[in-house]
């Protein structure tokens, strides 16, 4: 443990009670668990931080054959990104055999790792079906199915928002610890009210967010984590199937060997943006549905495979630079030959179906921002090369 959770910075009036320090934030400041100096330990631990959540767990799961590819071991690009002080873990799989494994002398096979916005590739999931049956239709907007939410998705598509292409006056810049995407933090319960703040519900929270026009006319990718918690909600809705019920078919369908654990807001709405802490051969394993179609580990249908392979048309709006050759569509990341998603602090999971296979990645950044595109570059790099290899 990098520090004390007997330790704290904020008291109540009455001197007796002591705010829990970890999730406390001084204005402008990141929450005590997400400074940098805290990161590293917070990020392996963060299923036990957060104030609300579930876990669960598989009936059966997929069991990995170890068959190291010693090739792997002597690439440039994961013996540099291996080396680093910032990562964790690096796992890559053909099929159900590893082919790479490593881990960190402070992480381990069994470990649990947050991995942020990775999270919002199991909404392509349940979306996917959802279209695929009839219940969602891409081209309608959003307060059709939601009639309460507020200016900055209502006129939206569906499609729009599944390929984060909204504008509204919800902001993503970690460099700035008062971002939207940060104050969110108290809706998800991964920070504390201030003394004269209502802690509401991440739903009510996304009613707040508020637009004069939501069309974004750009042609780049405009990154808002709010977006998959809208569709969560129009999933819910629509299947009139609770999105822990969704998630619980999602961990069965991969064959998850450990806890799969879930943050939610204090009504026990899942944090989909971003809520998700799993070990990296898990994450693997979950990697694999895309590799199969969206079929689970029995062969029953938990994605929809003109959905996933849609996503390497590459029609939806791109990035910018260093990632201009990169897509957003149907809420995964492309480039046209694999798909997957990065998230925020320094994970990224890459997926190539035609060769079944799935690569990893788990590191903590522990620079201000928890940003950094050059390392992300390399972890893409890393993944492709890892990906290219001749069939087994």
């Amino acid at each position: 443990m990098i520090y004390s959770h007997s330790e704290s910075t904020a008291v109540r009036k009455d001197g007796r009670y002591h705010q829990n320090c970890d999730l406390h934030a001084d204005k402008g400041q990141y929450e005590k668990w997400n400074q940098p100096q805290n990161r590293r330990w917070s990020f392996h631990h963060l299923h036990t931080i957060v104030r609300y959540g579930f876990s669960l767990r598989a009936p059966e799961f997929m069991p990995l054959e170890p068959r190291l590819l010693p090739e792997i071991e002597q690439f440039d690009s994961v013996r540099q990104l291996t080396g680093k002080s910032s990562f964790s873990a690096l796992v890559a799989l053909r099929g159900e055999t590893i082919i790479y494994e490593r881990y960190a002398a402070d992480f381990s096979k069994t470990s649990t790792h947050t991995i942020m916005s990775i999270s919002k590739t199991m909404m392509h999931l349940m979306v996917g079906c959802c279209i695929e049956n009839g219940l969602i239709d891409p081209s309608m907007e959003v307060h059709e199915y939601l009639p309460e939410i507020g200016t900055g998705y209502a006129t939206a598509s569906v499609q729009d928002v599944l390929d984060m292409n909204v504008i509204n006056d919800y902001s993503e810049d970690y460099s700035d610890p008062d971002t939207t995407a940060l104050l969110q933090n108290v809706a998800m319960g991964w920070r504390l009210p201030t003394p004269n703040q209502p802690e509401t519900s991440n739903r009510e929270f996304l009613q707040g967010i508020q637009s004069a026009g939501t069309s974004n006319n750009t042609g780049l990718v405009n990154y808002k984590s709010a977006n998959t918690d809208i569709l969560g909600w129009i999933v819910e809705r629509v299947t009139e199937k609770t999105l822990r019920q969704h998630y619980l078919d999602i961990v069965e369908a991969a064959g998850l060997e450990l806890p799969f654990y879930m943050s939610t807001d204090r009504l026990g709405v899942p944090n989909t943006n971003g809520g998700i802490c799993m070990t990296a051969r898990d994450l693997a394993r979950y990697g694999l549905i895309f590799t199969r179609d969206g079929l689970g580990i029995r062969g029953n249908k938990i994605g929809s495979a003109a959905f996933i392979q849609a996503v390497r048309e590459q029609k939806g709006p791109f990035y910018p630079p260093p990632f201009s050759l990169l897509y957003h569509r149907n809420h995964l990341r492309t480039d046209g030959r694999w798909i997957g998603h990065g998230g925020w602090g320094g994970q990224f999971l890459l997926v190539h179906p035609e060769s079944a296979t799935v690569v990893v990645f788990f590191s903590v950044l522990e620079n201000t921002s928890a940003s950094d595109d050059a390392h992300t570059e390399s972890i893409i790099q890393m993944a492709e090369e890892i990906s290219g290899l001749p069939r087994l």
